[in-house]
């Protein structure tokens, strides 16, 4: 699709609002280091792992609800609490280090994590079909998840230096000036909200003025409702969520999965750059497998799968280019999926519904956790990665059924449609 060129400076200024957003929110300097403040201030293992506890229900309770007041409310005005809530927490650790300090941080920041989900993305998505420019969205989500990671590797970069420099303050420091920083940068973001009871708003570009939606409670039945009676939206939900979570939730293990591998402690983040690496590289490979039909996305996954179980029983530190090649094509099946979700809702509460994504994610990587802790225990941690390929397999099988999907069916943004013999669920 052609955009009009008065609108381009417009894209380009969207795109260049969330890449920055994306790359400040996760140059936290602090990442890479909060486990060991928690460990020096003499909390055990279990009160670690409580603080992670907290962190996670932060966010699963508070998913859904953000993602209506987001569709009720200002968008935009939620992406800028976000870091501001996590630049407190960070502050907070650092200040007074203590469990009570750790836990407020965790909760800070689990609220700020569950403002922005869900209002990202339905903002991008918004204005992009606003703009004519729906099909864009893979771009943009890919760049902006690469942009993600290189923050994330940046900040295991800085960590060293700045803590050798300044200690965990320093760190800090760093890390809250990253979030203020992030919420400067979305102060920038366009918001032109649809009348209410449409999604699409007019097609006027001039100024950014933004149009109340519905009421809270009104938004949060309607992406519930839709959630739930439109199986499209449904079977793209349950596909996020799945896909997603437990290439994510094995991201964790990795370093444990390196050390297995006979190396030394100082070259497992060098290891672990390769998955960055990966990752990075599968961002901005996604638009390529927006035209992918049911069957051609089912092979993507299946790849993936083979990759990653051969890298991690390969038992050398050569399987970690297996596991980038398979993290690359995780990280773009994971953006194809958001495309798939984002194009099938209809309704004006597009934000509640991708936080009811949201949540179903988190709940899924909660079981993750609980499930890989009991399989790793049992055969190891290689074996473990490669056990947890095998819901991938069913999901492609799933993909592959005709009754529920239609091989015909494309991978679509706003400017992509369904063929119309698939329009029904």
């Amino acid at each position: 699709m052609t955009i009009a060129p008065a609108r381009v400076p417009a894209t380009r200024r969207l795109a260049a609002t969330l890449h920055g957003y994306a790359f400040l929110t996760d140059l936290v300097l602090l990442y890479p280091l909060y486990a060991l403040l928690f460990a020096d201030t003499g909390l055990s293992v279990g009160q670690i792992s409580s603080l992670f506890v907290i962190w996670s229900a932060t966010g699963i309770v508070l998913e859904v609800p953000s993602g209506a007041w987001a569709d009720a409310f200002s968008r935009r005005l939620l992406l800028v609490l976000a870091p501001l809530l996590a630049a407190a927490g960070f502050a907070l650790w650092v200040v007074v280090p203590s469990y009570p300090a750790f836990a407020a941080g965790f909760l800070l920041w689990g609220i700020g994590g569950s403002l922005r989900s869900g209002a990202l993305e339905a903002l991008v998505f918004t204005e992009l079909d606003r703009l004519g420019a729906a099909e864009r969205y893979a771009r943009l989500t890919g760049r902006a998840r690469t942009a993600a990671v290189l923050g994330a590797a940046g900040s295991g970069v800085l960590a060293g230096p700045v803590f050798a420099a300044g200690g965990y303050p320093a760190a800090g420091a760093a890390s809250v000036l990253a979030c203020l920083l992030a919420a400067a940068v979305a102060t920038r973001f366009p918001e032109h909200r649809p009348p209410r009871g449409a999604e699409a708003p007019p097609p006027a570009v001039a100024g950014d003025v933004a149009v109340s939606g519905p009421g809270w409670r009104a938004s949060l039945r309607g992406g519930l409702a839709e959630a739930r009676a439109d199986r499209r939206v449904r079977a793209a939900l349950l596909l996020v969520a799945v896909v997603t979570a437990i290439w994510g939730g094995l991201d964790e293990y990795t370093a444990l999965l390196a050390r297995d591998t006979g190396v030394a402690e100082p070259a497992v983040p060098l290891l672990l750059l390769l998955m960055w690496a990966g990752m990075s590289v599968g961002g901005l490979l996604a638009p390529a497998g927006e035209r992918l039909t049911d069957r051609g996305y089912a092979a993507l996954l299946v790849f993936a799968a083979a990759a990653l179980a051969a890298g991690a029983l390969v038992g050398h530190p050569a399987g970690f280019v297996l596991l980038a090649v398979a993290f690359a094509a995780f990280q773009a099946a994971t953006v194809l999926a958001d495309v798939r979700l984002q194009a099938h809702i209809s309704g004006a509460a597009r934000a509640t519904v991708t936080s009811v994504a949201g949540m179903a994610t988190d709940l899924t990587i909660v079981a993750f956790y609980v499930g890989y802790g009991l399989v790793a225990g049992a055969v190891g941690n290689a074996t473990a990665f490669a056990l947890w390929t095998l819901p991938y397999l069913a999901v492609a099988l799933r993909l592959c059924d005709g009754r529920r999907f239609r091989s015909r069916r494309r991978l679509a943004t706003g400017g992509v449609v369904a063929a119309a013999e698939d329009a029904g669920p």
